[in-house]
């Protein structure tokens, strides 16, 4: 029926999503770093650049510990798990669907292009379906960087699914979705291309046998391509989804094109690389438990048919 593909991609990002989700929620955060200064004035006494002291993500880290507790780590949790089940469950099930009918019966292996064909589409279309979750998930994780009285205290996922359509409308929760729809195609096609690339070109090389070895490290290398074709936009992404719009007056951007061009005026090119760190440091342990996880799960439904 071709379920199954679903079902173990859908355990696999489940499982890897609420794992590294801490690394996610420095990297939300730091990609937040210095916005304020071009949304609202900052005070006269930051100096000429108007922008608060970049912190790293250890820093990050241990903010987010002092001030909230180490259970602040895991805010946004909830979203989390409902976008790894609606995204990467069917990004993850329609990639396993398009490489059955596109490999080479006899060579067993599919050609690069195919590949990342199939990871585009696949995850043009599972980041459509879950970008609900994912503007919740942003949002939950970089509420705590806000003042007590300005934070939208979400008390979970649903809580905030029907605020956001309750208060801005059913629209709001495809807000920067062709952000989303974007990055969700160049994570799918170069994370699992890559994967699927390397790991053939190590075992057709003898370099390695099908086994832990080659699966971390071919999905640490998919991990590292993945952060750097990704990160600009994702960068972009999350300020699109995090901004206030408040009724009667203008968003703080107009689009993604104006956050973008707004971000380099006001912070510089490598900008779109902010959070690139806890990026390919939540981006790697992310995809090795990810593929880790599948081919164990593989193991484990291979005598099941659905």
């Amino acid at each position: 029926m071709g379920l199954k593909g679903f079902v173990e991609g859908g355990i696999a990002s489940i499982v890897a999503g609420c794992s590294t989700h801490p690394l996610d929620l420095i990297k939300v955060r730091m990609q937040l770093q210095g916005e304020n200064s071009q949304v609202r004035p900052a005070p006269a006494h930051l100096g000429p650049n108007n922008a608060h002291p970049r912190m790293g993500p250890v820093a990050v880290g241990m903010r987010i510990i002092q001030q909230d507790g180490a259970a602040a780590l895991f805010s946004g949790v909830s979203a989390t798990m409902l976008r790894q089940t609606l995204y990467s469950t069917t990004r993850m099930g329609l990639y396993d669907i398009m490489k059955k009918k596109w490999t080479d019966p006899d060579t067993g292996n599919m050609k690069l292009w195919k590949k990342i064909g199939a990871g585009l589409i696949a995850g043009g279309i599972g980041a459509a379906v879950g970008n609900p979750a994912d503007v919740a998930m942003v949002r939950m994780q970089a509420d705590g960087r806000l003042p007590a009285l300005q934070r939208r205290n979400y008390k979970s996922v649903i809580d905030a699914i029907s605020q956001m359509a309750k208060n801005e409308g059913i629209g709001s929760l495809w807000r920067g979705s062709s952000l989303t729809v974007n990055r969700a195609m160049l994570v799918t096609a170069s994370q699992l291309a890559s994967y699927d690339q390397i790991k053939e070109t190590i075992l057709d090389k003898g370099v390695m046998e099908d086994g832990l070895g080659t699966h971390v490290t071919a999905s640490f290398a998919a991990g590292f391509v993945a952060s750097v074709v990704t990160n600009p936009i994702d960068v972009i992404k999350t300020r699109v989804m995090n901004m206030k719009v408040e009724p009667g007056k203008a968003p703080p951007y107009a689009g993604a094109t104006d956050c973008a061009l707004r971000t380099i005026r006001s912070e510089g090119v490598l900008a779109l690389y902010k959070g690139f760190i806890p990026t390919i440091s939540r981006q790697g342990p992310f995809t090795i438990v990810l593929f880790v996880t599948l081919e164990q799960v593989r193991k484990l439904f291979k005598d099941f048919d659905f």
